[in-house]
């Protein structure tokens, strides 16, 4: 199979898709492997990594993008990107589609077959490809965060930690699964007092268990939220319905319950936020303010720390990517039910069912899908 990596055009995304050692184990499995230049750069690696490892390199995206039987990126196709998708081409990549009706409607129209990172699923429920990202930006939220407080920025001027006679930040955490746990962990390595709302009890007596006193634990009722929300320095959003739109947990009404400067950090932005108030931001551009409530919603946030990112994630997509290859998307979601819940999109057919509830689209069912 022809595999095509093009150099991602978000703003501020300096991630890539493939690495070289990606790159060099395509190969080996008799793949040829196209890449275009400078794709790499954003993350440290050079196009002679790429040729070392036995890539080609090509001009520009509009070669990658009509020689390769299967495209693997970061982010979603941008607008550009997506005219030049083609039928029965592959697209591995994060979509989340819920929240982009126009991203939805232009990969139906192409007639590719794309498979979202984020749907991927594995025998315990969870999420492998997402998790590395979402581990990445659960450690970053109170970084950002921290620094969205900060006076010069708009913030309350509060410290995370303190110090001695001046109590810390008060920081809550909405979710308590990959991206608020790690949330939790660093914030409170912060010195920060931090509490995690989740509605899962099993998941708050793993999390105590786990993590004893380093942070506390609170149902996620609509009151409990409501209180802790009106007493915190920094919030952040952590929570994640696969593949379908976030809920909006906290209104717009209640910002004028929070502290003036007080930080909201939306890491579920990619999902449409779960603030009312979120809108996508860019790294150049990360915050706003709404009612004296600073607002950091950045859509790529893992982008800031690319070689990081780009490793992490390259370590998990790749059994999926030769698994693509060395089948073809047919054969490979046959064998494998965890990679055919990534169908997102089949010949023209929305094929999974939260992101067509979401937009109020028919869907055909991944299985017929298998068969058209």
């Amino acid at each position: 199979m022809k595999i095509g990596c093009p150099k991602e055009i978000k703003p501020q995304e300096f991630r890539v898709g493939m690495t070289p050692a990606a790159t060099r184990e395509a190969i080996a499995h008799g793949h040829d492997v196209l890449i275009e230049t400078m794709a790499g750069a954003g993350a440290g690696f050079t196009d002679d990594d790429y040729i070392s490892a036995g890539a080609r390199i090509a001009p520009d995206a509009k070669e990658v993008f009509a020689s390769a039987d299967m495209i693997v990126k970061v982010k979603e196709p941008q607008a550009v990107e997506r005219k030049m998708l083609r039928e029965g081409q592959i697209l591995f990549t994060y979509l989340h589609l819920a929240p982009d009706p126009d991203q939805t409607r232009d990969l139906i129209a192409s007639g590719c077959t794309a498979i979202a990172y984020e749907t991927v699923t594995d025998n315990t429920g969870g999420l492998p490809l997402l998790a590395p990202m979402s581990e990445v930006a659960g450690k970053l939220a109170p970084q950002v965060g921290s620094w969205t407080l900060q006076k010069a920025n708009g913030g309350r001027g509060v410290l995370m930690g303190g110090v001695p006679g001046v109590e810390p930040a008060r920081v809550v955490v909405i979710g308590g699964g990959v991206v608020g746990t790690h949330a939790a962990r660093v914030a409170a390595g912060m010195g920060a007092r931090v509490t995690v709302l989740d509605r899962s009890l099993p998941r708050m007596r793993y999390l105590d268990d786990v993590f004893g006193r380093e942070f506390n634990t609170a149902f996620a009722s609509a009151a409990a939220t409501a209180d802790h929300v009106a007493t915190a320095d920094m919030v952040i959003g952590a929570v994640l319905i696969p593949g379908a739109a976030a809920p909006k947990l906290v209104t717009r009404d209640q910002l004028s319950s929070m502290k003036p400067g007080a930080a909201i950090v939306d890491v579920a932005i990619d999902q449409g936020g779960c603030f009312e108030t979120s809108r996508a931001t860019t790294h150049q551009d990360p915050i706003y303010e709404v009612d004296g409530i600073m607002h950091y919603c950045v859509a790529n946030m893992p982008g800031a720390v690319a070689r990081t990112s780009t490793l992490a994630l390259g370590n998990a997509t790749l059994p999926f990517l030769l698994s693509l290859a060395d089948k073809g998307w047919r054969q490979a979601c046959e064998d494998d039910p965890h990679l055919l819940d990534g169908l997102n999109v089949h010949a023209g057919n929305l094929t999974y069912y939260a992101v067509g509830k979401a937009l109020g689209i028919d869907v055909l069912s991944p299985a017929l899908a298998l068969k058209a």
